[in-house]
């Protein structure tokens, strides 16, 4: 749920102490309970509770990736915040349904039906509604740009992004990132330091970009940056 301040050391803390027993946990934390740990101040839980109210309007792809569903990456969850722009109609999906998707398979596709069938998670959802957690904020894709049905891997660091923000860019313009090559790879991104999958890359005749080409793909799409 991309939630600032919130890292391992504070989440392990907060299980430890017994103020959190499942992610819907974090949305019903007191101002009292945080300020009270140890190295915890009144600016740093000022801060944290902020950033945990915004993260209840983050994209539903979040939401989906945040909840752990086994075989379910950032991939598969944008790719299902698309089909079903919401949480409870995903929860309703039969594994035929969702079979039919583009890269979610019979074991992905069993994996979530099972996960929603837990009446832990029912639970959870419930809590998080009640929060005010959003289910339903998709994210819009552009009808057709240079990245449209085009598969992308990246390899190596990029100086401008994180990868994991290089590839919500590209799969907001309508491309596929991917994390491993193959022959029907579209264009390789490579960054400072790219490692075998450019050799590979080479061999299959993939179009590579460089950092510098990637921005200027991503300008002529308008996305402003």
């Amino acid at each position: 749920m991309d939630i600032e301040g919130l890292g391992t050391v504070w989440v392990e803390q907060f299980v430890d102490k017994g103020l959190i027993r499942d992610l819907a946990d974090i949305y019903a934390l007191k101002f009292d309970e945080v300020a009270g740990l140890e190295r915890m101040g009144r600016k740093s839980t000022e801060n944290l509770l902020a950033g945990i109210a915004a993260s209840k309007t983050r994209p539903l792809e979040r939401l989906i990736f945040g909840l752990g569903i086994q075989d379910v990456g950032e991939r598969g969850a944008f790719i299902l915040a698309q089909k079903f722009r919401n949480l409870d109609k995903l929860a309703a999906a039969s594994e035929e349904e969702l079979q039919t998707m583009r890269e979610i398979g019979p074991s992905t596709a069993r994996s979530i039906v099972e996960f929603f069938r837990q009446k832990g998670t029912q639970k959870t959802l419930e809590k998080l509604r009640k929060a005010g957690v959003h289910f339903d904020r998709v994210e819009a894709v552009k009808a057709a740009t240079p990245f449209s049905g085009k598969s992308f891997v990246i390899t190596g660091t990029l100086e401008r992004f994180e990868r994991a923000k290089a590839e919500a860019l590209i799969r907001g313009l309508g491309g596929h990132p991917s994390g491993s090559i193959s022959k029907k790879t579209d264009f390789l991104i490579a960054g400072e330091n790219a490692g075998s999958k450019l050799e590979k890359a080479k061999q299959f005749g993939i179009k590579i970009l460089g950092e510098a080409e990637f921005l200027k793909m991503l300008k002529s799409s308008g996305t402003g940056i």
